[in-house]
């Protein structure tokens, strides 16, 4: 068992809890990524594993960057992932009469105060983490002129930013959180769901216990970035006379991930400066993105597994989820020939169609043969040509022979040029004596290259990068760009892999070029290459 397990076990062994309910708490102003889908599937397993209840639970209490498109989105990523937090999902808005009640409790019990501070006052009054802070000037108020002040912010009498609701904590807490934060501001804004019913609204520390509370989870599971909130989380439980027992905020292990940028400032930023096509980029770690690109849920999941829930925090190299897309692909899709870049071949001696077999798998018989045609015309990859080779280059020039996979020996004697000096097409001549499986033994070439028939039909094939040259900054995250990272060329699919799309598949290997999504009849989007690493 992992600590958060063996924290659970116990309790629940001395009748703590009757039943296990953890939550995922997002704030509706951006899309989930894999970092997300870390955190969500730790609290998700602790509650299925101990047969309990999993929450998803909108955090909108800020109306300035919400928006309902973030919810849809939020809750599509769910349901693909399989993540089942129940029959609908909470939102912490729902519970802002409770939340208003619950400061009002604490202004009555003398432990929350109106102040008039402005933002830099308050700032300066804070203190240092050397410096103990000062106690504000307005916060001996008695509990009449508090209550009353916070009538006229509920009311809409007080513009932003004139005053706030403050907890009396301690100003000489060496936990700068801890020092008088603020629990209520005002905001004239109209929020997504309650619209201008309210003018004040909580802050996320104060709200978040409260809503953890109000729906009965037992235990708060967050990253450890939040170690120096959970003194604060306590205390609003502490001090609002709640019935026990009490939620827990656990915190593990912080994922970072190499080679990836999983702020939400920066996929933000990156998605308006117009560099990515929007949060469901291909290039980028969000969900939607990976979705996009052909990654399953269940490789999302096992890539998480084999994390596991650190209790110190871990870095990841990204390229370990492009290994586990490997090995769960290799053994579970179809083979095809596919040209990305093509360029024509024309066979001039020629005469009839030759027909082929290939296996439909590398290793398992049970994905069957097909027949392949070689015609006249065909294509081969761009790069599989070379006036000039460089040394040991093992494929076609226009004095070598190379075999055309499940085929026979093809060599070249013409090249032909437009205008710039481009390839346009090639002319070869076959040797009918080589055709593969006939046990000709007269010759060996070094190379063997993929092609497809003049039955193959165009698509649109993107091939992506890297993102990211290098490790972005705020300064340098657009210029760390990676002009490379997108390619888009109109390939040229195998006429069986097009009936194996129609026939209900989606993921191929494509022999020698990777493993493929085709999203459409007309477009595919290369998931990963065939070979990489799987750095920890």
């Amino acid at each position: 068992m992992n600590f958060i397990e063996k924290i659970i076990t116990k309790e629940l062994e001395a009748g703590k809890h009757n039943k296990i309910i953890t939550r995922f708490p997002p704030e509706p102003n951006g899309y989930l990524h894999i970092g997300s889908a870390f955190a969500i599937n730790i609290s998700y397993q602790m509650a299925k594993k101990f047969n309990g209840q999993f929450n998803l639970r909108f955090d909108d209490t800020n109306p300035t960057k919400e928006d309902i498109e973030y919810v849809h989105a939020i809750e599509d990523d769910f349901k693909w992932m399989m993540f089942d937090y129940g029959e609908t999902a909470y939102f912490g808005s729902d519970y802002a009469d409770q939340i208003y009640q619950y400061a009002i409790y604490l202004i009555k019990e003398n432990k929350a105060f109106i102040c008039h501070l402005s933002q830099d006052e308050m700032r300066t009054y804070r203190g240092t983490l050397t410096e103990k802070g000062k106690e504000s000037p307005y916060r001996n108020r008695s509990i009449q002129e508090n209550l009353m002040w916070f009538e006229k912010m509920k009311s809409g009498e007080v513009e932003e930013g004139i005053c706030v609701l403050r907890a009396k904590m301690d100003m000489g807490d060496p936990n700068l959180l801890m020092r008088d934060p603020v629990i209520f501001r005002v905001l004239h804004q109209s929020h997504y769901r309650t619209k201008d019913k309210w003018c004040i609204y909580p802050m996320y520390d104060f709200a978040h216990p409260i809503q953890d509370y109000i729906e009965g989870v037992t235990h708060s599971l967050c990253s450890n970035e939040f170690v120096n909130h959970r003194p604060y989380y306590e205390w609003v439980l502490n001090n609002l006379d709640l019935e026990k027992p009490l939620p827990r905020q656990i915190e593990f292990g912080r994922l970072n991930l190499t080679g990836v940028v999983t702020s939400k400032r920066y996929l933000k930023q990156l998605v308006a400066s117009g560099v990515v096509e929007g949060w469901d980029d291909p290039r980028l770690p969000t969900l939607k993105g990976l979705k996009k690109r052909g990654i399953t849920p269940k490789v999302i999941v096992d890539f998480l597994e084999e994390i596991g829930v650190p209790k110190n925090e871990s870095t990841i190299d990204y390229k370990l989820l492009e290994h586990f897309v490997r090995e769960d692909l290799k053994e579970t899709v179809p083979c095809f020939m596919t040209v990305v870049d093509p360029l024509k071949v024309v066979i001039t001696n020629l005469e009839n169609e030759e027909v082929l077999f290939a296996d439909n798998h590398f290793k398992d018989e049970s994905f069957g043969k097909r027949e392949i045609k070689l015609t006249k015309e065909l294509y081969i990859e761009r790069e599989d040509f070379s006036e000039n080779p460089p040394p040991k280059y093992k494929r076609l020039t226009p004095v070598g022979e190379v075999r055309l996979k499940h085929g026979f020996f093809i060599k070249c004697h013409e090249v032909i040029k437009d205008e710039s000096g481009k390839i346009t097409e090639i002319h070869c001549t076959y040797d009918p004596e080589t055709k593969s499986g006939s046990g000709f033994t007269g010759r060996k070439v070094k190379g063997t290259i993929h092609w497809v028939s003049s039955y193959s039909r165009p698509v649109e094939i993107r091939t992506y990068e890297d993102l990211f040259l290098e490790t972005p900054s705020d300064d340098t995250l657009v210029e760390s760009i990676n002009p490379e990272s997108l390619k888009i060329t109109m390939g040229r699919i195998e006429d069986n892999l097009e009936a194996s799309f129609d026939a209900g598949h989606s993921r191929f290997q494509f022999i020698r070029m990777g493993y493929y999504y085709m999203e459409n009849r007309n477009l595919v989007h290369r998931i990963v290459s065939l070979k990489g690493n799987k750095k920890k």
